[in-house]
């Protein structure tokens, strides 16, 4: 064999002039002998010889000389010598089949280089020229294929080997039908070897491996496993995701097929359900795409191929593959691409991009919008609308202006509308994509034509209408706003007759409406764009004749502000606003209109109409209250009405001021007096409820000049049922009670004097109170059981909060009217008051027995009452006329409550009994009960050790200890200063006082107590000395924080954060009333900004105190 070798090369390089090579007549005999002597030898040697020598021959083209005689002997007649035909007929079938059987042994041969010549002289002979697919077939027919494919498994995938299989397989693999087989019984290996080919950067046998991967998912469709693809689709994600972030490059061709092969692995069925995937197929879709981003200038079919990959992988998420939850995670993770990557991508680079790209993404993006009933498709679409799609549209049709383009710019656009305005909205777009113009002028001077009889045209401009309405509702300018508000004046004029009496469109009309008023509204703000009144008439003439529902479609805040301040419309939008407030009440919320929450007629647009003040917002609910109240309108809607004004006011507080400005107050009244209704408990729950929320809101100057209130108290007090047991009061009676409270809190800024009165001298409104109060006292110990959540406990926490408020306005409505030691009397002398009232004894009871919430509104009640008798007790100079057990009952009730948990109580009685003990009225005659009031002492004492221990002395320590320190201030400014004051706060505690103080924990109360020890002489030089130098620093570290205690002082009105009417009452009085009585402190006691404002003048007076004791 060598020598034949030898002679084949030596002739090959000594041809004959005429170039023939004399051994090619010899051919088939020599490729004969040398195939037989390959099939038979066993020695590696040998082998290596006779595939050297067939190698020459192949690339000498013998195997295709041969494969040309067998071919020409196939026609008998054409053949020189019959036998000589049959005879080269007989050999070439022999050759081909001696050649595949020659080449099995020496690819399963030890030797390596053995089997890379076999694998190498079968690729030559397959590739060479002539070759020809019958002797690929025959080598596939004789199993040559299973041989390579053992010696890939063999190989344990290690190159050259891999490389020479794979090539020779991908020659096989031409011989299709016959090669399936052969492909399916190694398609396991092939697995393997693409898992190492993906890790190695640029194969050589990438691709071929990939396609051979294709060819067997493709043409054996069902035949792969389940672990099968999920070890697939690791192996392609890893090579996709390191493409991404160039670990391991990949060739433009490898990349396709990966995403083709990817694509045709979440069609199999054997894929679906196989939550394992989920994560993969995200990556893999993500990373596709991020490949591409950089690359789509050179690759362009890459782009586009990953874009196919992403679509499937939304389609594979929209199917039944998983669960809901998994679908709901694959395809927001998709849209989360399309939103992050890709949107930005095509964006920022598309006056660089070929028209082929743009239409993929375009067309990306339309197909995952066309599952409209997705709310990933929603989100899809409120992005592209957030980032100005309309204008990027139109600006695709001015860079690629091709009839391909513009379909596809207004196909998408009319799925986008779908999506965002909901119920097929965008067929109009659909039904014209063929005669719409690509440029955002023609399409306005289209929209200006007199479309009569020419059905064409009239399509064109409602698709025109519905772009321009989409778009300027997500703030899209197509056009300047002056050609746009021209076009549809326009549009008005010359179609008026059709637009007038035609069977127009509901919903068109309503685009059209709220379109012109938009381009209206924004002509106001700029003065030099001019419009038609023509068409401004034509178009509230068309809103008069044809059905129209404002609240069913989207809105631009700009459009409905024009229209609620057009005077002439005032009455449709009436209708409109009772439409709305029917929808709302009927659900509880908006009405659901797809699309973005500030685009539709949402409780929160009609709410910020009202508080604006600078439309008609405000007169139309007044006029549509007063009218439903005059022309019998239904309850249910009188009803929701109120309940609409009162969410309004609950969202926009200033709501309520232009409500009064414009006569809520004359409406309710026309509503309680001027009507044919019967006054239910649901119309009085209403009212009361719409009453409160103006009340406690308005600002009060708005009431001065509003008389209508007085009737309105008057109505709300005689549908209070005072008959029924303290424990039935419903809760319409509470809520009235509520109103009556904040009608009193106004008397004191000089309005509503007259309510007030009416309300203060109500007698059956007196005898209900006495009622409840006595209800309570018969309780005695059992009365703390009785919270706000039981029904006694709920009536007597409003009828405290009334007699509060009672009190503060007593004196504002009838100055020097009220004898306030009356309250004092004793019980078995007590006169029955003729306005509202409680007696300082019921008080005292009530604090004693009643639950916590019960205490605090009785302790404000109390320091009121006791604050103005004690104001006037010193401008009239008398003294009480009680006793001095039932002061000391008063006194005892107090001092049981200085240390209670809520410091409010706490400290409102703290105040209540330094008012009593500034009396200095204990047994004037002996001044031994303060002396030996043991009560008194225990607390100066606690709160002396407490303030003196080193451990306990932090901020909020110090605060819960306010109460005492009034009592301690005011046993200090008696004339007789107990005895023991002075052992209590010896130079020792005192000392102690001092060294736990510093600038971040003192407050006013202590500087307070250290200029009355002062006064009184207890401080040394060396206190004085420590406590200047404290207060300075003090001083420094307060106006450091200043900036930050100034904006802490502003306190925003609360609104009304429970569902229950009757608790948002409750809560708010109580608030008001902690505000009112302690404005440094918040309702829970903390200090708030104000608290700082009044350290700094505590610390002022103090070093005033000392300068003039240094001067004395």
């Amino acid at each position: 064999m060598f020598v034949l070798y030898k002679i084949s090369i030596l002739q090959y390089t000594s041809e004959d002039g005429d170039g023939s090579d004399v051994l090619l007549a010899f051919g088939t005999k020599i490729l004969h002998l040398v195939v037989d002597a390959l099939m038979k030898t066993q020695i590696d040697d040998v082998r290596l010889n006779c595939l050297a020598l067939l190698m020459v021959l192949t690339q000498r083209g013998f195997f295709a000389s041969a494969n040309a005689n067998d071919t020409s002997s196939m026609n008998f007649y054409e053949a020189d010598n019959f036998i000589q035909a049959a005879e080269v007929k007989r050999d070439g079938p022999r050759l081909n089949i001696s050649f595949a059987e020659a080449i099995k042994g020496p690819l399963l041969s030890s030797d390596s280089q053995v089997q890379l010549s076999t694998l190498d002289l079968l690729f030559h002979y397959m590739s060479c020229d002539g070759a020809s697919g019958k002797q690929i077939q025959v080598l596939v027919e004789e199993n040559v294929a299973d041989y390579v494919f053992e010696v890939l498994r063999l190989s344990e995938c290690k190159d050259p080997v891999v490389s020479s299989c794979i090539r020779v397989l991908d020659l096989l693999s031409t011989a299709e039908q016959a090669f399936k087989q052969r492909l399916a019984i190694g398609f396991g290996t092939l697995i393997s070897v693409v898992r190492y080919v993906s890790e190695v950067p640029f194969h050589p046998a990438q691709s071929q491996t990939l396609k051979l991967i294709w060819n067997y998912i493709s043409d054996c469709p069902g035949m792969l496993s389940t672990s099968q693809i999920e070890e697939l689709v690791l192996i392609l994600t890893r090579m996709l995701k390191m493409h991404t972030v160039a670990e391991v490059g990949m060739l433009p061709e490898a990349f396709i097929t990966v995403c083709s092969v990817f694509v045709a692995l979440l069609k199999y069925s054997s894929s679906h359900g196989t939550l394992n995937l989920v994560t993969s197929v995200q990556e893999a879709s993500k990373h596709a795409i991020l490949a591409c981003l950089d690359l789509s200038e050179k690759h362009p079919g890459q782009i586009l191929h990953s874009l196919y990959l992403l679509k499937e992988t939304y389609l594979y998420g929209n199917g039944e593959n998983f669960n809901e939850s998994g679908n709901i995670e694959l395809r927001s993770y998709v849209v989360e691409v399309c939103i992050k990557q890709l949107l930005p991508w095509i964006v920022t680079t598309i006056n660089e991009l070929e028209e082929e790209i743009v239409l993929g993404v375009l067309e990306t993006f339309h197909s995952l919008l066309l599952q409209d009933c997705d709310i990933q498709a929603m989100r899809l679409a409120k992005t592209l609308v957030s980032s100005s799609w309309f204008c990027f549209s139109f600006g695709c049709l001015g860079l690629y202006p091709t009839e391909k383009m513009k379909c596809r710019v207004y196909l998408m656009l009319s799925s986008l509308v779908d999506v965002l305005l909901g119920n097929g909205s965008g067929k109009p777009i659909r039904d014209a994509a063929l005669y719409l113009p690509a440029d955002p002028v023609d399409l306005l001077f289209l929209l200006g034509q007199k479309s009569s009889h020419n059905l064409e045209l009239s399509s064109c401009q409602s698709a025109i209408l519905l772009v321009l309405y989409t778009s300027s509702l997500y703030d899209e300018r197509l056009a300047d706003e002056k050609l746009v508000l021209a076009s549809l004046d326009q549009y008005l004029l010359v179609n008026s007759t059709d637009l007038q009496y035609g069977a127009a469109d509901s919903l068109a009309v309503m685009r059209l409406v709220n379109l012109y008023a938009l381009f209206r509204g924004l002509a106001k703000m700029n003065y030099q764009i001019p419009y038609s009144s023509k068409a401004e008439s034509i178009l509230f003439q068309l809103m008069t004749e044809n059905e129209w529902d404002l609240p069913s479609s989207g809105i631009h805040s700009v459009s409905l502000k024009w229209l609620f301040q057009q005077e002439k419309i005032s009455k449709l939008l009436s209708y409109q606003i009772l439409r709305f407030s029917r929808s709302t009440s009927s659900n509880g919320t908006d009405i659901i209109v797809q699309g973005r929450n500030d685009r539709i007629l949402s409780k929160e647009a009609i709410a910020k109409l009202v508080a604006a003040g600078d439309n008609y917002g405000a007169t139309i609910f007044v006029c549509l209250l007063t009218d439903l109240a005059k022309d019998n309108g239904q309850e249910h809607d009188i009803i929701s009405v109120v309940t609409l004004m009162e969410t309004i006011i609950t969202i926009f507080p200033a709501a309520s001021n232009q409500l009064c400005l414009c006569g809520i107050g004359k409406a309710i009244y026309t509503l309680c007096y001027d009507t044919s209704h019967t006054f239910s408990p649901q119309i009085v729950k209403a009212i009361s409820v719409l009453s409160f929320k103006i009340l406690r809101l308005v600002e009060p100057e708005i009431l001065s000049s509003d008389e209508n209130w007085l009737a309105v108290t008057m109505k709300l007090m005689e549908n209070l049922d005072t008959s029924e047991a303290a424990d039935r009061w419903n809760q319409g009676s509470l809520v009235v009670i509520g109103v009556l409270s904040l009608v009193l809190h106004h008397s004191t800024n000089e309005v509503l004097l007259e309510a007030s009165k009416a309300i203060l001298f109500n007698t059956s409104l007196v005898s209900a109170i006495n009622s409840i109060i006595d209800a309570a006292h018969l309780k005695g110990p059992a009365l703390v059981d009785h919270d706000e959540g039981t029904g006694i406990g709920e009536s007597l926490i409003y009828v405290l909060l009334l007699n509060y408020f009672s009190l503060r306005s007593l004196p504002a409505v009838l100055p020097e009217f009220v004898d306030w030691k009356n309250f004092f009397d004793l019980p078995n002398r007590m006169q029955p008051l003729s306005f509202i009232g409680i007696h300082c004894h019921d008080l005292c009871r009530l604090m004693h027995f009643g639950s916590s919430l019960v205490k605090l509104v009785a302790s404000y009640s109390l320091l009121q009452l006791l604050t103005r008798l004690s104001d006037q007790r010193d401008k009239n100079h008398f003294e009480l006329k009680c006793t001095v057990g039932y002061l000391m009952s008063v006194i005892g009730v107090l001092e049981g409550l200085i240390f209670y948990s809520d410091l409010r109580v706490a400290m409102n009685c703290g105040l209540c009994l330094s008012i009593i003990l500034g009396w200095e009225m204990l047994d004037m005659q002996k001044t031994t009960l303060i002396e030996k009031n043991s009560w008194c002492r225990l607390i100066v004492e606690e709160l002396a050790m407490s303030l003196a221990a080193p451990c306990l002395a932090t901020k909020s320590f110090i605060n819960h200890h306010k109460p005492a320190i009034h009592v301690a201030v005011a046993l200090l400014r008696l004339q007789k200063v107990p005895g023991w004051m002075r052992s209590v706060f010896n130079d020792t505690c005192i000392s102690c006082i001092i060294e736990n103080l510093s600038a971040t924990n003192v407050n006013t109360e202590m500087v307070f107590l250290f200029r009355e020890l002062l006064n009184s002489e207890y401080l040394k030089t060396a206190h004085i000395a420590n406590l200047n130098q404290m207060l300075q620093a003090c001083r420094q570290y307060l106006y450091a924080d200043i900036t930050q205690d100034d904006q802490s002082d502003e306190h925003v009105k609360k609104t009304g954060t429970t569902s229950n009417d009757v608790e948002e009452v409750c809560e708010f009085l109580i608030y008001l009333m902690s505000s009112e009585s302690s404005p440094d402190m918040d309702s829970r006691g903390s200090h708030i900004a104000i608290g700082n404002k009044q350290l700094l003048e505590e610390i002022e007076l103090f070093c005033r105190t000392l300068t003039v004791e240094d001067d004395s």
